[in-house]
């Protein structure tokens, strides 16, 4: 299958698109333009911007691409709130610029089977434990508004026959595949790598650090979005969780990244926040779908891989005064 990959040359899309390959799809990656990084080797690239209907129209008329993955999207939810128009023109707008370029092409393609990554806030605060895909979103932010209206929009799009999809909603991703990890300021296992090697004086914890939270690898996120771009089926719609399953503490991760790294971390304790204490993915609908489980994602091994990455990234003077991973 011919699969067009937007947002590819991010950190989830060069897992997604080295998987597609693997598994003997052509892929095509379309970008905004950006130079520091380039696809996995196989992988053809096409630039535009998500915004552009008439570009997006004329990548999918060209391509005639079976599937396609939709990934491409602004994620920072505390920025959504200064610029929530950019938000929803890429997000949203955006998610609607390439419907409406499947639903020109189906004529000479037919239905093409579309993978849309939402994302796990979406599900908002109110609830705990282990969120299941039939709780109702609950958006809290710009950013999991406007996802939220893209899956509306993909859901309403598929259940007139033009395209199967699957929304998948990915819980905390990391780890790194072919040395590509995570560089979200935002998030806290970067943050931690930060702090051990000098550009923050510290991590940052709420309270204790008890809150818990899924951390799924990167890989095991590519390859469930490869099994559910082959269980689409024209007229139909899913929408299903991504995640490890496992509960992980913010003070766990800070543990486990001084075992991985060698290295101690300074934390600064703020006091606890008004923050839900517990929220893991119930990933049994993956399992039933497409028979997907995370095979990579247990703690050790997402945060050594992203170290691993981490330090292949670095100046040479400053790797150089990092140690080795251990064997």
């Amino acid at each position: 299958m011919h699969v067009l990959v937007t947002g590819g040359l991010g950190f989830l899309g060069h897992a997604v698109t080295r998987e597609l390959l693997a598994t003997g799809h052509r892929v095509t990656v379309m970008t905004r333009g950006r130079s520091d990084r380039t696809p996995p080797p196989g992988a053809e690239l096409v630039t535009g911007d998500i915004r552009d209907r008439d570009r997006v129209a004329d990548i999918v008329q060209q391509g005639r691409y079976g599937g396609v993955v939709h990934l491409a999207a602004l994620t920072s939810g505390r920025d959504s709130f200064a610029d929530p128009l950019s938000y929803f023109d890429v997000n949203a707008t955006g998610t609607l610029n390439l419907l409406m370029a499947l639903d020109a092409a189906r004529t000479t393609t037919g239905p093409a089977s579309l993978v849309f990554a939402s994302t796990n806030i979406v599900y908002g605060s109110q609830h705990h434990g282990a969120l299941s895909e039939d709780l109702d979103p609950h958006p809290e932010s710009p950013y999991a508004a406007s996802k939220v209206a893209a899956e509306q929009m993909v859901a309403a799009f598929a259940e007139t026959g033009a395209i199967g999809a699957i929304t998948v909603r990915p819980f905390n991703v990391a780890g790194a595949v072919d040395g590509v990890t995570d560089t979200d300021r935002a998030r806290i296992i970067p943050n931690v790598f930060r702090a051990i090697t000098g550009e923050l004086d510290y991590v940052t914890l709420n309270g204790d650090g008890s809150a818990i939270r899924d951390f799924v690898h990167v890989a095991d996120v590519a390859s469930a979005v490869g099994l559910a771009l082959a269980a689409c089926t024209p007229g139909t719609f899913q929408t299903i969780n991504l995640g490890s399953g496992i509960g992980t503490s913010m003070a766990s991760v800070v543990a486990t990244t001084e075992q991985v790294t060698g290295h101690p971390v300074v934390v600064h304790r703020q006091p606890p926040r008004a923050e839900p204490p517990n929220l893991i993915a119930d990933i049994g609908r993956a399992q039933k779908t497409f028979g997907w489980a995370p095979a990579k994602s247990e703690l050790t091994a997402i945060i050594t891989d992203a170290w691993e990455a981490w330090l292949r990234s670095a100046s040479g003077s400053l790797a150089s005064t990092l140690p080795t991973l251990p064997l």
